[in-house]
């Protein structure tokens, strides 16, 4: 199971994912947001086990591949209604593409798109809202369950100790930690954190 938190934009909340074993660590590149980081800074972080997960809404290919160098990131996490062909351009193997299931009238053409992006991308990030990211709201869970996407997917949306038990259960192999374990737009709130880990890796 995959384990990532978004949104980081204090060094001392990155050094505590890393030690407490956060496998992706989000930094978002997208001025209106108030966790928006510059790619100097992101640079200047140096995880030694979690991958760099760089967060992009409406940039291009060009523009996501300079701040990739820039910041030194592992992953790109794409919120903006890109294309195949800019997944395969960015490197189908670091791409995690993010889709709107509230977009869709039904499950089976959500899980239609998902089969379509499978090939480009190494996960699938489910996201509550219509676009964008951040939202502070979570999924139907019954309806999540219903999904039988052969593609890794990752789950995202107010996620956090109030909700984790249930949504654990839905078959994401990721879930993707931002507003619900904070104490304020950016500011991480470690046992929040914490709790959230033991919770979805089975810890008492």
């Amino acid at each position: 199971m995959i384990v990532k938190v978004c949104g980081m934009t204090r060094p001392e909340d990155v050094e505590f994912c890393d030690a407490l074993g956060i496998d992706l660590l989000g930094f978002i590149f997208h001025v209106p947001s108030p966790r928006n980081v510059a790619p100097g800074w992101v640079a200047t972080q140096k995880p030694r086990q979690a991958l760099k997960t760089g967060v992009f809404v409406r940039q291009g290919v060009d523009e996501i591949g300079g701040i990739a160098r820039e910041a030194g990131l592992d992953l790109l996490q794409l919120h903006g209604g890109h294309t195949r062909e800019q997944c395969r351009a960015l490197g189908s193997e670091r791409v995690i593409k993010a889709l709107w299931p509230k977009r869709y009238a039904t499950i089976e053409l959500l899980l239609a798109d998902m089969k379509l992006f499978a090939p480009v991308c190494r996960a699938i990030l489910l996201d509550s809202g219509t676009s964008g990211g951040g939202h502070g709201t979570s999924l139907d869970p019954a309806d999540l369950r219903r999904l039988k996407c052969p593609h890794p997917w990752y789950l995202a949306g107010g996620l956090g100790p109030h909700n984790l038990e249930t949504m654990k259960t839905t078959g994401a192999a990721g879930f993707d930690l931002n507003s619900a374990v904070e104490s304020a737009p950016g500011i991480k709130d470690h046992e929040k954190i914490r709790r959230s880990v033991n919770i979805l890796r089975g810890k008492p």
